[in-house]
């Protein structure tokens, strides 16, 4: 049996284990570092998305994070973007034995529909969970037939 050896997939797994590889700075333009931390960063932030009626509802858990600390905007392509950055608080006594939250940036993206309403966007942030509402046009009205007058000669 032959052994393959392919130093894109070692670094590949050495990224999904979040364990630091040395060779990466040598290997990887900064534009791919940038790629793959924005990578985590989107996979690590869960989001749930409502169709409501009048609107649609992104619901992301955000705990531990303040209002301050989240960005919401709207990219060109009629793209939502969340994002921000967790950081871990300076303690001065004691030493962690376990660390499982996930410090660091964060970000998501969803394309948004043509009837997504840019002007009509709420974002509020209440006990860890990031609400952001974008309201929906109103439908266009049926055109009606013209009526045209039959004139008699």
């Amino acid at each position: 049996m032959e052994f393959f050896y392919d130093p894109f997939l070692t670094t590949t797994i050495y990224h999904l284990m979040d364990t630091p590889d040395q060779d990466m700075e040598k290997t990887h333009n900064p534009q791919t570092r940038a790629y793959v931390r924005d990578r985590k960063a989107m996979a690590a932030t869960p989001a749930d998305v409502k169709d409501l009626p009048g609107a649609y509802v992104f619901l992301i858990d955000m705990p531990g994070i303040k209002s301050g600390e989240i960005k919401v905007e709207v990219e060109e392509g009629n793209v939502l973007v969340v994002s921000g950055e967790r950081k871990r608080g300076e303690e001065k006594e004691g030493k962690y034995l376990r660390m499982e939250r996930r410090m660091g940036k964060f970000m998501r993206k969803f394309p948004l529909p043509e009837n997504a309403n840019l002007d009509a966007i709420s974002a509020v942030c209440r006990e860890g969970v990031l609400t952001v509402t974008v309201e929906k046009k109103p439908p266009p009205e049926p055109k009606k037939p013209k009526t045209i007058e039959v004139k008699v000669g």
